[in-house]
């Protein structure tokens, strides 16, 4: 498939073909002289993308696009069909993701005009994104906070992109908020209190994840997480495979104390999970862990001040008995122990009025706002 624009050529890639590494390469020409842009890991998104070894690829399917103005890559596209997300909703709705783009209008109509053609070939009738790949992974297009660094997990684009995706059609479907806390603050005494009255009403237990059963852990995690969020707009529910793939590589970063159960008579309710802020180091490693990156890494991760909050959660039966509270409270403290100095929590639906007004309350300022587009195709 080729579509040319303006001697511009929009061409397929496959994994491990000769454009492969072009396709993860165009971030670094995207956003040279960026000082808030962290260079992905190479590992990760050749992980990411690896139909052998991400599960997602089980049940989905993904092509890559990229566009060629000359002899120059000038941008990347790729297009998504998630079967998860249409058999949960029952719809017709194709995805696209991984886009950068030169500040080119051209060459963004000549990549979602292909990506529209092999979305709309599989009798899709929306076109919604971005998504690297899904929803449980990093999605959104930045719109507001360009000034800040990204937070580990989180996406980061060009101001101009959002004027790419609107001159091709495209509106807004929905907004996700990232609030930033200050960690060294202390909490008010009333929240305190509450969180507290919380616990011995419910007769709440907060523990650490057992890292030792880390396997037996994922099995519950992963049912209050399809159960927690099975209402949320946009939420699709992981497969055992997918659940473990992303747990395992959570691993990874994971700081026990911040990533807990919550209890109530030893049946597991919710659970919440903060990790460390990789992007303080990862954005000085230039996408390469290995060799020298790795030392580097291991070194100063001990000196990460930051961290992100990136989910809490109880299944339904919970979710109005206040335990968020109780959890909300005891993520900061447990970060503050640490000596935590600064924190997001991210993202929260802009419509989900209980969870902004909680993070409101424990001092959060909404200072990024993330956009998900749709486009009709029909």
């Amino acid at each position: 498939m080729e579509n040319c624009c303006n001697a511009i050529k929009i061409i397929p890639v496959s994994y491990r073909d000769k454009h492969f590494d072009t396709f993860l390469q165009l971030p670094w020409k995207i956003y040279a002289g960026d000082p808030n842009w962290v260079p992905p890991l190479f590992a990760q998104m050749k992980g990411l993308l690896n139909p052998k070894k991400n599960p997602f690829f089980r049940h989905s399917e993904a092509q890559l696009f990229l566009a060629m103005k000359g002899n120059e890559p000038a941008g990347r596209i790729a297009a998504i069909i998630n079967r998860q997300h249409n058999t949960y909703y029952r719809d017709q709705t194709g995805f696209f993701g991984l886009f950068e783009a030169i500040d080119d209008t051209h060459v963004a109509a000549a990549l979602f005009e292909t990506t529209r053609e092999w979305i709309q070939s599989r009798s899709m009738k929306v076109l919604r994104g971005p998504m690297n790949l899904s929803t449980n992974d990093e999605c959104g297009l930045l719109i507001k906070g360009f000034e800040h660094k990204p937070y580990v997990m989180m996406t980061y684009n060009p101001p101009y992109y959002a004027q790419l995706l609107e001159s091709c059609g495209f509106a807004k479907a929905k907004d996700l908020y990232a609030y930033y806390l200050d960690a060294s603050a202390p909490l008010a005494a009333p929240l305190v209190q509450m969180a507290e009255a919380i616990r011995q009403k419910e007769r709440a237990v907060i523990r650490e994840i057992n890292l030792k059963k880390f396997d037996e852990e994922v099995q519950r995690v992963r049912h209050i997480y399809n159960d927690a969020w099975s209402r949320n707009w946009g939420f699709v529910p992981m497969t055992e495979e997918e659940f473990a793939y992303k747990s395992a590589e959570l691993k990874q970063i994971i700081e026990p104390s911040l990533a807990f159960v919550v209890e109530v008579d030893k049946a597991p309710v919710g659970f919440g999970l903060t990790i460390p802020n990789a992007n303080d180091l990862l954005i000085h490693l230039n996408g390469r862990l290995f060799p020298f990156g790795f030392l580097k890494f291991f070194r100063k991760w001990k000196y990460i001040k930051s961290m992100r909050a990136i989910t809490l959660g109880m299944v339904q039966e919970y979710q109005k008995k206040g335990l968020g509270v109780l959890c909300y409270v005891e993520m900061m403290q447990r970060a503050q122990k640490l000596g935590c100095a600064r924190g997001e929590m991210s993202w929260i639906l802009e419509d989900n009025e209980p969870v902004n007004k909680a993070v409101r309350q424990l001092g959060g300022t909404l200072y990024k706002e993330y956009r998900i587009y749709d486009r009709p195709l029909i």
